[in-house]
């Protein structure tokens, strides 16, 4: 999830360079969505992770 995040900011910045300012705008919310919904998936499987196994 993180690793598209990447993806997406570097084209937004790609674009954002080239003149592109619709595509960047678009690709920079993407990222922006991908990193936040990457985090809370991270701390949900590290504190299921901390649980005790039944």
């Amino acid at each position: 999830m993180l690793s598209w995040a990447l993806i997406f900011l570097v084209v937004a910045l790609i674009a954002g360079v080239l003149g592109f300012s619709g595509i960047a705008g678009t690709a920079s919310q993407i990222a922006w969505i991908l990193f936040v919904v990457g985090l809370i998936v991270a701390l949900v499987f590290f504190v299921m992770g901390k649980r005790p196994r039944v």
